[in-house]
């Protein structure tokens, strides 16, 4: 029996990029079994462009409540892939746009990775593009330090320690491990948290062949010294999510590393030292918040 793949796009307001990724997803020459399209409650158009969908058997469009950002909208997407059977589960944004042979490329890719290494890969994830072809700045995979093991024996791939939800396939049986994206985490270090915890048997691999482009307005990596009072909403639940986890989940070195990094990244960006403050709580809010996961219910 072939394995069955669900894609699973979380979108919220983003009408104008989610149509061109859902037809290259539907478009790929490894065809998707189930597309499952999580809707943050989007307040714009996107369910009228979404209905355009509605007569293709593959695609399942799920409206939630209310946004519950890209960590609660990817864990209700491969939740419901889990639930539907999908033996392996294709993540992305929706401004990620899929080149033709991708997936084939990961299955492909994954499967090679397993066999060299003769164990089981947690993920395997695509090299992310910016729209001018550079490598995206915001998507850049973890490297282990034998990251060019695979690469040694022929192979176009390497090892990660983790990546960002922008194309990474899931194989089912890390989601039944690990169980789900953390809800709590809302938006910011979701992704890391999730690949980083699903890694504990060993790194997951970036497949090389298999290639997406990230439609994202600048093409520029995380950096707390672009904290304005506009976007300071998203890097207070970043300063809260990553100290969480440098706490609790790895050693406390690098909880301080964390903290003297992102603040000499204020510095060096003439952030104010109002905002620099409410980072500072939210780092401190860190060391007390430490969700857990949510474990996909078992259908088979």
């Amino acid at each position: 029996m072939t394995d069955q793949v669900a894609a699973v796009v979380v979108t919220y307001n983003r009408v104008d990029k989610l149509g061109r990724v859902l037809d290259s997803i539907l478009a790929q020459s490894r065809s998707v079994d189930r597309l499952i399209v999580i809707d943050n409650a989007s307040t714009d158009s996107t369910p009228q462009l979404l209905a355009v969908y509605e007569d293709d058997p593959r695609v399942e469009v799920v409206r939630l409540d209310s946004n519950t950002g890209g960590a609660g909208g990817f864990a209700a997407g491969m939740e419901r892939a889990y639930e539907r059977g999908a033996d392996w589960v294709w993540i992305m944004d929706d401004d990620c746009y899929t080149e033709e042979n991708a997936l084939e490329k990961l299955l492909a890719g994954h499967a090679d990775a397993e066999q060299e290494l003769g164990r089981n890969v947690p993920y395997s994830c695509s090299l992310v593009r910016y729209t001018d072809g550079s490598i995206c700045e915001m998507n850049n995979a973890g490297a282990t330090w034998d990251w060019g093991r695979l690469i040694a024996k022929g192979q176009r791939a390497v090892l990660i320690t983790n990546c960002s939800f922008v194309s990474v396939l899931i194989p089912r049986r890390s989601i039944a491990k690990y169980g789900l994206p953390l809800v709590e985490y809302f938006i910011w270090f979701d992704d890391m948290e999730y690949t980083l915890r699903i890694s504990a048997d060993g790194p997951g691999v970036q497949i090389l062949d298999s290639v997406v482009t990230h439609d994202m307005p600048t093409n520029r990596g995380v950096n707390f010294g672009d904290l304005n009072p506009g976007n300071a909403w998203k890097f207070l639940y970043g300063a809260r999510n990553e100290s969480s986890y440098r706490w609790h989940h790895d050693d406390k070195l690098a909880w301080v590393q964390f903290v003297a990094t992102t603040y000499a990244w204020m510095v060096k960006g003439g952030v104010g030292r109002r905002l620099q403050l409410r980072v500072a709580k939210q780092i401190l809010a860190g060391l007390k918040f430490d969700p857990k996961p949510k474990m996909a219910r078992s259908v088979r």
